[in-house]
C-alpha cells in the first residue's frame, strides 16, 4: 500500500457496451471520469455471439446514448429469426421472429473489436470534456480498502486510484467483483461457454444466399441431437462481410459429457444444413471463446459494495433463456443506470448512497425481472427436479409424445416465439436436445446437400490468433487429474488428444507407480475462465496489453 494516489470522481473498468454507457452518462452529468481498458484497444479482449439488442421497454438503448452507433459500429440489421430442430440430417426450422421482435426497437449484429473501439473514442472524447479520458493497456488488479472499506481500484501498471464510485464492467472473469466477494466461479451450472467462429463472406454472396437485402440480416439458432446430448445449441448471424457461427453450452454440461468444444462446433459447421450457406470455400477468420453468465442464477440482485458497483457480465447480467440470448442491452442499461443512480445521490450530497439507488432502479426499471424471471422460478426449477426431469424426457421421446408432436406441430411453433414460454424453460435436456429432436424426427424432412466444409484443426486456429504473451496469469494448484483433468477437454483451445493447448494429461511415473495429471501452458490462453471453474487453480487476467487479442470478436 503507498500512500500516493490519483484521484477521480468516477473510475469505469473495461470499455465494452457496459462501460462505455456508464462512462457516456456519467460525463454527462459533468462527473470526473476516469475509464481504464485492459486491451490494446477497446474490444480486443472482447467476444460476443452477437446481436445487441435495443428494448422498447428499456430506458436507456445505445443508440440512445451515441446516436451514430448503428451507422458506425454494427455490422447489420437482423429482422430474420429462425430455429432448426435438428434429428440426425432431418430438420424441422421455426419461425420465431415474433419471439425476437417482442419488445425489440432494433437488433444489429456486430463485432466486438469494430464496436467496442468505435464506442472507446467516443468515450474517451466525452470523458476528456470533464476532466478524465480514457487509458488503455491498464489491467485492474482488484479493490483499493481505507480502514476496510473500498475507495478505488489498484492496477499493475498506476499508482492506486482513488474515486468516489468504482464501475466494474470488466466482464465475465472481473477480478473487482470476485474482490469484493459479490460474485464467485463455485458452480459450473450457473455458466455457459460460447466459442466462435467468425467466417469470412463477401456481402453479395451473403445477401443471395440468405436471399436478405443488402440492409437486412438473418440470425439461425440449431438445437437437437447433433451436438452429442450436450445441453445449448448453435448459432449463425449475418455480418457485413462475414459470418459469426458458434455454440454456447451450460459448462456443466460440457463438464459432465467429457465434450471438447472446438468439436461441438465444427458438428455444426459440417451439418448438411449449413451447406446451403457456407458453399464450397470457407476461410476462417478467427475463433474465439468466453463464458456467458447465466443471469436466471448468477445475476446479482444487490450488485454493489461501498463504492463498488457491478454492471453487465460482471453482474451476472446475461439473459439466455432458450432461443432469447440478450447481454449487451442489458449491460448498456446497468452501465446507465449507475450512473444515473451516482449522479442522483451526488446531488443529494450523498454519493455513498449510489449503490443502493442503483439497485433500486435495476428493480423499479423491470431489469431484474428480465434477468431472473419469474416464470422459470416457479416452472423451470421445477423441471429440474431428477424425477421430473426423468419423466419430462420419458414423455417427450414416448409414443404418446410424438403422437403429440405431430397433432400440435403449429401450436409448438407458436410456443417457441412465446416471451412466457421461454421464460419457464428447465435447463435441462428436455428442450435442448430431447424434444428438438423429436420434433425434427416427427416433423422434419432430410437434408440432402453435401457439405464439403473442413474446418481448420486446433493447431491452426490456436496459431491464427494474435498473441503478446506475458508472464504466466493462471497458476494450477492441484495437478491431480482428478481435480482438475476436466480442464483437458472443457477448455476451448485444448483437447485430450492435442498436446499444443493450454491443459494436457499425462502419466507420469513416481516411485514405481504412475500418477494421472495435468500440466498447464498458459500461452495459448484465450482468457475465457473455463478453467477457473473447472478445475483447481489461482486465475487472473494478464497484464495490460498482453496474452490474446482479438481483432473481429
Amino acid at each position: 500500500m503507498t500512500d500516493s494516489y490519483e484521484e477521480y470522481e468516477a473510475v469505469v473498468v473495461g470499455c465494452g457496451p457496459g462501460g462505455a454507457a456508464a462512462a457516456a452518462t456519467l460525463a454527462r452529468n459533468g462527473v470526473e471520469t476516469l475509464v481504464l481498458e485492459r486491451g490494446v484497444d477497446a474490444g480486443s479482449k472482447n467476444v460476443s455471439g452477437g446481436l445487441i439488442y435495443a428494448e422498447e421497454s428499456a430506458p436507456y438503448t445505445i443508440d440512445g446514448l451515441f446516436p451514430d452507433f448503428r451507422e458506425e459500429a454494427t455490422e447489420r440489421p437482423v429482422s430474420e429469426n429462425i430455429i432448426h430442430n435438428i434429428a440426425g440430417e432431418n430438420v424441422k426450422s421455426f419461425d420465431i421472429g415474433d419471439l425476437h421482435h417482442h419488445d425489440t426497437a432494433w437488433a444489429d449484429s456486430v463485432l466486438r473489436r469494430k464496436m467496442d473501439s468505435w464506442l472507446a473514442q467516443q468515450v474517451h472524447e466525452r470523458t476528456r470534456e470533464t476532466g478524465g479520458g480514457l487509458l488503455t493497456e491498464v489491467h485492474v488488479t482488484g479493490l483499493l480498502r481505507e480502514r476496510g472499506e473500498i475507495v478505488g481500484v489498484t492496477t499493475e501498471e498506476l499508482a492506486p486510484i482513488k474515486a468516489d464510485i468504482v464501475v466494474a464492467a470488466d466482464g465475465v472473469n472481473s477480478e473487482l467483483a470476485r474482490d469484493a466477494g459479490l460474485m464467485d466461479w463455485e458452480e459450473p451450472e450457473e455458466w455457459f461457454q460460447g466459442v466462435k467462429a467468425v467466417v469470412d463472406m463477401e456481402p453479395e454472396i451473403i445477401n443471395d444466399r440468405f436471399d436478405v437485402a443488402p440492409d437486412d440480416g438473418a440470425a439461425h439458432l440449431f438445437s437437437g441431437d447433433l451436438f452429442d446430448g450436450v445441453r445449448g445449441g448453435g448459432f449463425l448471424y449475418t455480418n457485413e462481410s462475414s459470418l459469426s457461427i458458434g455454440t454456447v453450452f451450460h459448462l456443466d454440461s460440457i463438464a459432465e459429457e467429457r465434450a471438447e468444444p472446438h468439436e461441438l462446433l465444427d458438428s455444426l459447421l459440417t451439418h448438411p444444413l449449413m451447406a446451403q450457406w457456407l458453399g464450397d470455400e470457407y476461410d476462417e477468420r478467427e475463433y474465439s471463446a468466453k463464458l456467458v453468465p447465466d443471469s436466471k442464477k448468477a445475476a446479482h440482485p444487490s450488485p454493489h459494495k461501498d463504492r463498488l458497483v457491478l454492471v453487465g457480465d460482471a453482474a451476472g447480467q446475461m439473459q439466455a433463456q432458450g432461443p432469447i440470448i440478450k447481454g449487451m442491452n442489458h449491460a448498456v442499461t446497468a452501465g446507465a443506470l449507475a450512473a444515473e443512480a451516482f449522479a442522483d445521490a451526488r446531488a443529494r450530497g450523498d454519493p455513498s448512497q449510489a449503490g443502493e439507488l442503483y439497485e433500486k432502479k435495476l428493480h423499479d426499471e423491470g431489469v431484474m425481472d428480465k434477468l431472473r424471471p419469474t416464470g422459470y422460478k416457479v416452472f423451470g426449477r421445477l423441471g429440474e427436479v431428477g424425477p421430473v426431469d426423468d419423466l419430462s424426457n420419458a414423455i417427450a421421446d414416448s409414443a404418446v409424445g410424438r403422437f403429440g408432436v405431430r397433432a400440435a406441430s403449429e401450436l409448438l411453433e407458436r410456443a417457441y416465439s412465446s416471451p412466457r414460454m421461454v421464460s419457464m424453460i428447465p435447463d435441462t435436456k428436455l428442450p435442448y436436445v430431447t424434444l428438438p429432436t423429436v420434433i425434427a424426427e416427427e416433423l422434419g424432412e432430410p437434408v440432402t446437400d453435401e457439405n464439403t466444409v473442413s474446418p481448420p484443426d486446433l493447431a491452426d486456429r490456436i496459431g491464427d490468433l494474435t498473441y503478446d504473451v506475458g508472464d504466466p496469469h493462471i497458476e494450477l494448484l492441484d495437478k491431480s487429474f482428478e481435480a482438475s483433468g476436466t480442464a483437458v477437454t472443457a477448455c476451448p483451445v485444448s483437447a485430450k488428444d492435442f498436446g499444443g493447448g493450454c491443459y494436457r494429461d499425462e502419466m507420469v511415473q513416481t516411485n514405481g507407480s504412475q500418477e494421472h495429471l495435468v500440466s498447464l501452458d498458459t500461452q495459448p490462453c484465450v482468457e475465457c475462465g473455463t478453467c477457473a471453474i473447472v478445475a483447481d487453480t489461482e486465475w487472473e487476467h494478464p497484464a495490460g496489453g498482453k496474452g490474446v487479442e482479438f481483432n473481429e470478436g
